[in-house]
Protein backbone atom coordinates (compact mmCIF):
# COMPACT_ATOMS: atom_id res chain seq x y z
CA UNK A 1 0.00 0.00 0.00
CA UNK A 2 1.83 3.16 -0.79
CA UNK A 3 1.66 5.96 1.28
CA UNK A 4 0.79 8.85 -1.31
CA UNK A 5 -2.76 9.99 -0.94
CA UNK A 6 -5.11 10.96 -4.34
CA UNK A 7 -6.20 14.31 -4.30
CA UNK A 8 -10.51 14.09 -4.02
CA UNK A 9 -10.86 17.66 -6.71
CA UNK A 10 -8.84 17.77 -9.70
CA UNK A 11 -7.02 21.65 -9.67
CA UNK A 12 -9.06 24.37 -11.82
CA UNK A 13 -7.73 24.08 -15.12
CA UNK A 14 -5.52 27.59 -16.10
CA UNK A 15 -6.55 30.10 -17.73
CA UNK A 16 -9.52 32.93 -17.77
CA UNK A 17 -12.91 31.72 -16.73
CA UNK A 18 -15.26 31.81 -19.64
CA UNK A 19 -18.04 33.80 -20.43
CA UNK A 20 -20.46 31.47 -21.04
CA UNK A 21 -19.40 29.70 -17.20
CA UNK A 22 -19.79 32.98 -15.68
CA UNK A 23 -23.30 33.45 -17.43
CA UNK A 24 -24.31 29.75 -16.24
CA UNK A 25 -23.37 30.83 -12.79
CA UNK A 26 -25.02 34.05 -12.76
CA UNK A 27 -28.25 32.29 -14.41
CA UNK A 28 -28.30 29.64 -11.58
CA UNK A 29 -27.61 32.45 -8.88
CA UNK A 30 -30.29 34.57 -10.10
CA UNK A 31 -32.57 31.21 -9.79
CA UNK A 32 -31.48 31.11 -6.97
CA UNK A 33 -32.33 34.41 -5.38
CA UNK A 34 -35.66 33.92 -6.92
CA UNK A 35 -36.51 30.77 -5.17
CA UNK A 36 -34.97 32.71 -1.87
CA UNK A 37 -36.63 35.45 -2.17
CA UNK A 38 -40.52 33.49 -2.76
CA UNK A 39 -39.75 31.45 0.40
CA UNK A 40 -38.97 34.28 2.94
CA UNK A 41 -42.34 36.01 1.02
CA UNK A 42 -44.05 33.05 1.29
CA UNK A 43 -43.19 32.27 5.01
CA UNK A 44 -43.56 36.11 6.25
CA UNK A 45 -47.14 36.06 4.98
CA UNK A 46 -48.08 32.71 6.19
CA UNK A 47 -46.53 33.89 9.52
CA UNK A 48 -48.05 37.46 9.59
CA UNK A 49 -51.02 37.87 7.31
CA UNK A 50 -54.50 35.00 7.06
CA UNK A 51 -53.68 32.25 4.42
CA UNK A 52 -55.92 29.47 4.29
CA UNK A 53 -53.69 27.15 6.05
CA UNK A 54 -50.87 28.49 7.89
CA UNK A 55 -49.10 25.29 8.06
CA UNK A 56 -49.24 24.78 4.37
CA UNK A 57 -47.53 28.70 3.74
CA UNK A 58 -45.41 28.42 6.62
CA UNK A 59 -44.01 24.96 4.83
CA UNK A 60 -43.76 25.95 1.57
CA UNK A 61 -41.67 29.01 2.46
CA UNK A 62 -38.89 27.19 4.58
CA UNK A 63 -39.11 24.60 1.66
CA UNK A 64 -38.68 27.17 -1.24
CA UNK A 65 -36.08 28.82 0.55
CA UNK A 66 -34.17 25.29 1.42
CA UNK A 67 -34.43 24.70 -2.09
CA UNK A 68 -32.47 27.84 -3.36
CA UNK A 69 -29.34 26.28 -1.64
CA UNK A 70 -28.91 24.34 -4.84
CA UNK A 71 -28.47 26.58 -7.25
CA UNK A 72 -26.73 28.85 -4.99
CA UNK A 73 -24.09 26.32 -4.01
CA UNK A 74 -24.21 25.39 -7.90
CA UNK A 75 -23.01 28.91 -8.68
CA UNK A 76 -20.19 29.46 -6.52
CA UNK A 77 -19.32 26.20 -7.76
CA UNK A 78 -19.14 27.13 -11.03
CA UNK A 79 -17.21 30.81 -10.20
CA UNK A 80 -15.12 28.78 -8.97
CA UNK A 81 -15.04 26.10 -11.70
CA UNK A 82 -15.60 23.09 -9.34
CA UNK A 83 -16.45 20.01 -11.78
CA UNK A 84 -18.77 19.15 -9.40
CA UNK A 85 -21.20 21.95 -9.34
CA UNK A 86 -22.11 21.57 -13.09
CA UNK A 87 -24.57 18.54 -11.86
CA UNK A 88 -26.69 20.82 -9.42
CA UNK A 89 -26.90 23.39 -12.05
CA UNK A 90 -27.99 21.20 -14.74
CA UNK A 91 -30.42 19.41 -12.10
CA UNK A 92 -31.96 22.78 -11.58
CA UNK A 93 -32.57 23.44 -14.95
CA UNK A 94 -34.44 20.21 -15.48
CA UNK A 95 -36.52 21.30 -12.59
CA UNK A 96 -37.13 24.66 -13.75
CA UNK A 97 -38.87 23.43 -16.95
CA UNK A 98 -41.53 21.67 -15.93
CA UNK A 99 -42.48 24.24 -12.97
CA UNK A 100 -42.51 27.01 -16.46
CA UNK A 101 -45.19 24.40 -18.24
CA UNK A 102 -47.16 24.64 -15.38
CA UNK A 103 -46.96 28.36 -15.48
CA UNK A 104 -47.03 28.52 -19.34
CA UNK A 105 -50.70 26.45 -18.62
CA UNK A 106 -52.16 28.61 -16.12
CA UNK A 107 -54.55 32.18 -17.37
CA UNK A 108 -53.00 34.45 -15.52
CA UNK A 109 -49.98 36.96 -14.76
CA UNK A 110 -48.06 33.46 -14.34
CA UNK A 111 -47.84 33.04 -17.89
CA UNK A 112 -44.96 35.95 -18.52
CA UNK A 113 -43.10 34.32 -15.23
CA UNK A 114 -43.11 30.99 -16.98
CA UNK A 115 -41.96 31.77 -20.16
CA UNK A 116 -38.94 33.65 -18.42
CA UNK A 117 -38.62 30.89 -16.24
CA UNK A 118 -38.14 28.62 -19.88
CA UNK A 119 -36.08 30.93 -21.45
CA UNK A 120 -33.73 31.29 -18.05
CA UNK A 121 -33.44 27.61 -17.91
CA UNK A 122 -33.18 26.29 -21.86
CA UNK A 123 -30.33 28.97 -21.78
CA UNK A 124 -28.43 27.96 -19.01
CA UNK A 125 -28.93 24.42 -20.09
CA UNK A 126 -27.30 24.99 -23.39
CA UNK A 127 -24.25 27.23 -21.51
CA UNK A 128 -23.82 24.60 -18.99
CA UNK A 129 -23.56 21.72 -21.52
CA UNK A 130 -21.11 23.58 -23.78
CA UNK A 131 -17.87 21.94 -24.58
CA UNK A 132 -16.08 25.12 -23.59
CA UNK A 133 -17.58 24.94 -20.18
CA UNK A 134 -17.00 21.08 -19.54
CA UNK A 135 -13.36 21.66 -20.87
CA UNK A 136 -13.32 24.73 -18.24
CA UNK A 137 -14.58 22.54 -15.58
CA UNK A 138 -11.88 20.10 -16.26
CA UNK A 139 -15.10 17.38 -16.82
CA UNK A 140 -13.97 14.45 -18.93
CA UNK A 141 -16.14 12.64 -21.23
CA UNK A 142 -16.56 8.96 -21.20
CA UNK A 143 -13.06 6.87 -22.18
CA UNK A 144 -11.26 9.70 -21.26
CA UNK A 145 -10.56 9.04 -17.64
CA UNK A 146 -6.94 8.08 -18.18
CA UNK A 147 -6.17 11.61 -19.80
Amino acid sequence: MSSEQTPTTAPAPAGPRPRRLTYAAGLAALEGLALLVGGVWMLVLGLTGQPDDRQQAVTGGVTLAILALLPLLAARGLLGRRGWSRGPAVITQLLALPVAYNLLQSDSVAIPAGIVLAVVAVTALVLLLNPETTRALGIRGPGNAEK
